[in-house]
């Protein structure tokens, strides 16, 4: 059994990205510079995008934070949206997720400017991926692939199960493995709520991408001995022995999943630094050739 470290891949990719950047502005070329707009006071999201302004400063990244409280309107929105679209300095930006129910979050991520959607959730975008186009590719999904390639996860002709049909991770997922190419090249089965012999589908599993949101809903015999684990939930749970009140547990139950896999990611530290580190690659594409 292999750990796919996240933490560890995506500290080679910063690492990789801050070359990078010393050679763009070695050669007269603007700093990248990438904008996060945060409505509301949603724990988890704050620290997602204090993490990626964090990111930035080690990547030699321009930032920007853009917050806004829970009243703000989908019109005020909207218009921050446009002012970033607009904004030649910030060649990306995302709107953090979730949004509060008043605000129509499709909406919004429409409004986004395709050439800065580094998020990849811009409709144009989506379907450019799934036609094998150049794009921005959706970050986590991006990021799931980085690792597989790096640590030469085998793919092709492997039944990869996705558990989780989500426009964010599950339904890239399933589009991004089938694709002609490696890490690719799968036989791709996605599974949601609605299907009815899911444990049966899971079992024949050589790759298992699960992103569902429940906190060590897949057990050991739920895989099948050798399989690739990828973990993309993140929740907290309630432990009021510890110190902070919770702890993260990930959609697998780890420790008794992890010594039948071949590979597995960690909860936290698998694909949630990947995330972070697949948007930078985003954005530093984001700027091309620009000038400073």
């Amino acid at each position: 059994m292999q750990i796919l470290d996240g933490k560890a891949t995506s500290k080679a990719i910063k690492e990789e990205i801050a070359v990078e950047v010393e050679k763009r502005k070695a050669a007269g070329l603007k700093t990248p510079h990438l904008a996060a707009v945060l409505v509301g006071d949603d724990g988890a999201s704050q620290t997602y995008v204090n993490s990626k302004v964090r990111a930035c400063e080690r990547c030699g990244f321009k930032s920007t934070l853009v917050k806004r409280d829970g009243s703000c309107t989908e019109e005020e929105l909207l218009e921050i949206v446009d002012q970033l679209n607009n904004d030649d300095d910030i060649d990306g930006f995302i709107v953090q997720l979730p949004l509060p129910k008043h605000i129509n979050e499709q909406k919004v991520l429409e409004a986004v400017k395709r050439e800065k959607d580094v998020d990849g959730f811009h409709p144009e975008n989506v379907g450019r991926m799934a036609l094998n186009l150049p794009t921005f590719l959706p970050a986590t999904p991006y990021g799931i692939m980085q690792m597989l390639e790096r640590y030469e996860v085998p793919t092709q002709g492997k039944h990869a199960v996705v558990i989780g049909r989500s426009h964010i991770v599950g339904s890239p997922m399933s589009i991004l493995l089938s694709r002609n190419g490696y890490p690719g090249n799968c036989t791709v089965t996605i599974t949601h709520s609605r299907t009815t012999n899911l444990e049966e589908l899971t079992r024949e599993a050589d790759i298992l991408i699960v992103a569902l949101g429940r906190p060590e809903f897949v057990k050991a015999d739920m895989v099948k001995e050798g399989a690739v684990i990828v973990d993309v939930g993140i929740t907290r749970v309630e432990a009021p022995e510890t110190e902070k009140g919770y702890v993260i547990k990930g959609d697998v139950a780890f420790d008794e999943v992890a010594p039948k896999s071949s590979f597995i990611t960690p909860v936290p530290g698998g694909v949630g630094p990947m995330t972070i580190a697949s948007l930078l690659k985003n954005t530093l594409q984001a700027a091309g050739d620009k000038p400073a």
